[in-house]
Formats: structure tokens, sequence, C-alpha cells
């Protein structure tokens, strides 16, 4: 997929809906071979998804060896609105706590109090994190209006074949 169909992609209203969401759903190869897949908050910069995750986290070393993920981003309501980004990860360990997460959590319900605790909590807890960025290098965005799953606009392609037929 080339760079421009991504971009005019990720630009419509409803992937910049989905891209401002709180969570979506990373899946990536784990070290023994076998999928995963995890909820994780994040944050859109316009151009990359960014993660980010405590330096101990089981995922790292599978991301190290395999940084090749999927993401989706989706609604809970019907139709569902889906976001499925393919890109690769770049890990980047740094000290204290990214900007990129205090800004991820925060369209959390909070009062102004709770939020000073929390970020007090963060910033006792973790002495550095890793940021996780991927640039997406695939893009669908799935409305059930404009766009369906691939396989159901073959079926509805492969019926109006039949039907003209």
């Amino acid at each position: 997929m080339q760079p421009n169909e991504i971009a005019a992609i990720l630009k419509l209203r409803i992937s910049q809906e989905l891209l401002a969401r709180d969570l979506l759903r990373m899946a990536y190869v784990a070290k023994d071979g076998t999928p995963r897949n995890v909820p994780i908050a994040f944050a859109w910069n316009g151009s990359e998804i960014v993660v980010c995750t405590t330096k101990n986290a089981p995922k790292l070393p599978s991301l190290r060896h395999n940084p090749q993920v999927a993401l989706t981003i989706d609604t809970e309501v019907h139709p569902p609105k889906i976001l499925l980004i393919r890109g690769r990860a770049e890990l980047d360990v740094v000290d204290g706590i990214p900007e990129e997460y205090l800004q991820m959590n925060g369209s959390y319900e909070m009062t102004p109090e709770q939020r000073v605790e929390w970020e007090a909590e963060v910033r006792s807890l973790y002495d550095g994190m890793v940021r996780i960025v991927i640039t997406p290098t695939w893009v669908k965005l799935i409305d059930f209006d404009t766009t369906l799953p691939t396989a159901v606009e073959e079926l509805i392609r492969q019926r109006a074949e039949r039907q003209s037929a």
C-alpha cells in the first residue's frame, strides 16, 4: 500500500474519530511463536501510533525479534466502525514518563485531584518506559456503509456477476 493511500484513509472523518479513542488491540507474535493480542492505550501523533509500556513488559523481547504488528481500533455499537492498521514497531527506551503516556491516559474520567494523584503515582513507579512507535504500512477502514470486509466485498461482486449472467 502506498503512503498516499494510507494517508488518505487515515484522514477520513471516521478514521480520525477512531484514532481519538483510548484503546486499541495490538497483535504480535510471542517468543514461543504463538499469537498475542493485547489491549493497550495509545496516542496518534498525526503519522504514527505511540504506545508506552514498562521496561520489563513480556511483549518487548517478542517485538525485538519480530517487530511486525497488527492493530485494531473499533467501536462497540452496531454497525461497528473498524480501523485495521499494520506496521512495524520501533522500540525507544526512555528515562522518565513519555508525554504520550500522560496524554493517552487523559480521557479517562478523573477529577483534577484524582489526576494529580494518578500522575504522582505513575512518576513514583516508573523510572523509565519503552515507547513503541508504529508507522502504518497498511490500513483498512470498515464502516459497513462505504466499506466492508474484503471477503464480503468479494461475495457482493460474485453475486452481482451471477445476477448479470
